[in-house]
């Protein structure tokens, strides 16, 4: 379900909050539901049209101003409601908008804040969080060479090259339950700073390889950032194929295509000792 709410401006980690938008999933377990699937006992059901309702209900009620708070409270308050839940779990994609004025605003494409909820009797049983969806071009400043050759290999070495990533970060904190504080302080990361860091990281450090890059922007992050537990990265090359050079005065003129549908896929976890 898509949920937008609009709520009196204030700032919050240095952005604007006038509006919270988020595509909202919500799962529930618990074993008073297997009579539903065994015997077509509906009796302990909540039907997913009255949890739509509530989760409309609950946006009205909450006085904080994230994404993953609201995950937090909604799953919270979905266990207070319905005893029969014994376990909750809300997942939250961030609908971004860009503002314009103190009243108009216009959908942005691109990357994203997402949040993953799970939330028992006892607190709060699991929070990732992340970015998503960030692309980012370098021209100069990036290298790959000196890997290993044999009879397969036709990449060729550079020690400059321009380098075009797709890149998805998530996170995990030390304490999740001071992250889902409706003023969570020091104890949250907004995922706009974490998207900041990790373009500043990309557009000042010379990377080696993908693998040399994404461990910095998580060395980076960990150290900025003393409320994470855990970083990890997924980046994929999709640097431009070559078609064409320049010689003489424009031999640095270069023609660029798409690539081939094959592209490389980085991974990498970094936790905090």
């Amino acid at each position: 379900m898509r949920h937008v709410r609009s709520i009196p401006e204030s700032s919050f980690h240095g952005r604007t909050n006038t509006l919270l938008a988020a595509e909202i999933t919500v799962d529930v377990y618990g074993e008073n539901f297997i009579g539903s699937y065994t015997e077509g006992d509906n009796s302990q059901v909540v039907a997913t049209d009255t949890m739509k309702n509530f989760t409309y209900a609950m946006a009205l009620e909450y006085q904080g101003s994230t994404q993953e708070g609201f995950a937090g409270f909604l799953a919270r308050s979905f266990l207070e409601t319905y005893p029969q839940m014994e376990r909750v779990r809300v997942r939250s994609r961030e609908l971004p908008f860009q503002e314009h004025s103190d009243k108009l605003l216009s959908p942005s494409a691109g990357d994203h804040g997402w949040a993953d909820v799970e939330v028992d009797a006892t607190g709060v049983h699991r929070l990732v969080c992340g970015r998503r969806g960030l692309k980012l071009v370098k021209l100069t400043g990036s290298a790959f060479a000196h890997f290993q050759r044999d009879r397969f290999t036709t990449l060729p070495e550079r020690v400059d090259r321009p380098l075009y990533i797709y890149l998805d970060c998530g996170w995990t904190y030390t304490e999740p339950a001071l992250a889902l504080a409706d003023d969570p302080g020091e104890g949250y990361v907004p995922s706009e700073q974490v998207a900041d860091l990790l373009r500043h990281t990309f557009d000042h450090f010379v990377s080696l390889s993908i693998q040399h890059l994404v461990h910095e922007m998580g060395s980076r992050m960990l150290e900025r950032f003393p409320a994470l537990a855990e970083v990890s990265f997924e980046a994929q090359n999709r640097l431009w194929d070559t078609s064409a050079e320049g010689e003489g005065p424009a031999a640095k003129v270069r023609v660029y295509s798409n690539p081939k549908p094959a592209h490389g896929s980085i991974g990498l976890t970094l936790r905090r000792e």
